[in-house]
């Protein structure tokens, strides 16, 4: 049976029996938990403690989830740890807007403890896989480093922006609609508003500069980095 092997997990949460049956859980799962029952808090621990993984409630006190995640993933040193975002609230907006910030995953209250589990497992090993460089004009992808660069220079994606632009450029040339890059890049169906893929597009292009000239949008349909 396939186990957590001791990979660190930080939960974000200010319900205690939340916290509680999580850490129960996901200990039982193989995973090293800890937690924190606030935004500030855990937003130290995570810098402190470098995990593997967050699970982040959206409803906090002292700081909201949404402004740790933005924060972890603006910073270069947090961007690359997954999150998971656990929040008592379905509407899709909310979803929309976390997965807007950075977040790999949204669950929502009542859930499961063996799903959330399966859910974490299932995004580290994504990261697991071994991928070759990738390079594109001026544009380079070091997958195992998580890094970006044009022109030699570090640019700093989240990892939603980092998994489109690898996506665009491993299908250089190729149009990609918004649909598939929703199922391919944030891993949902037609469930969230294609416009926010439009949105992380051109937040892209303005992290890459000139390069982002190169991906181009077709229009009526999606998007593709020129071959050239």
């Amino acid at each position: 049976m396939e186990t957590g092997s001791g990979r660190k997990i930080l939960i974000i949460e200010d319900e205690s029996d939340v916290a509680d049956l999580l850490t129960l859980n996901l200990r039982k799962a193989g995973f090293k938990a800890s937690t924190a029952a606030d935004g500030a808090s855990g937003l130290q621990k995570a810098r402190d403690d470098r995990p593997d993984f967050i699970v982040l409630d959206l409803m906090l006190p002292k700081m909201s989830g949404l402004e740790v995640c933005r924060i972890l993933k603006s910073d270069a040193a947090t961007s690359h740890v997954p999150i998971l975002m656990l929040t008592a609230k379905a509407e899709e907006i909310d979803r929309i807007v976390g997965l807007e910030f950075g977040a790999d995953d949204y669950v929502t209250k009542p859930f499961s403890p063996r799903e959330i589990a399966l859910r974490i497992r299932a995004i580290l090993r994504r990261g697991e896989k071994p991928e070759e460089s990738l390079k594109a004009g001026p544009i380079s992808i070091d997958p195992a480093r998580h890094e970006v660069r044009v022109n030699g220079k570090q640019v700093h994606l989240t990892s939603l922006e980092f998994k489109l632009l690898r996506t665009l450029m491993q299908r250089r040339g190729r149009v990609q609609d918004r649909d598939k890059l929703l199922n391919e890049v944030w891993g949902y169906e037609s469930v969230i508003d294609t416009r926010t893929v439009d949105t992380h597009v051109r937040r892209l292009r303005e992290k890459l500069g000139k390069a982002g000239d190169a991906i181009e949008t077709v229009r009526g349909f999606g998007y593709r980095l020129r071959e050239n």
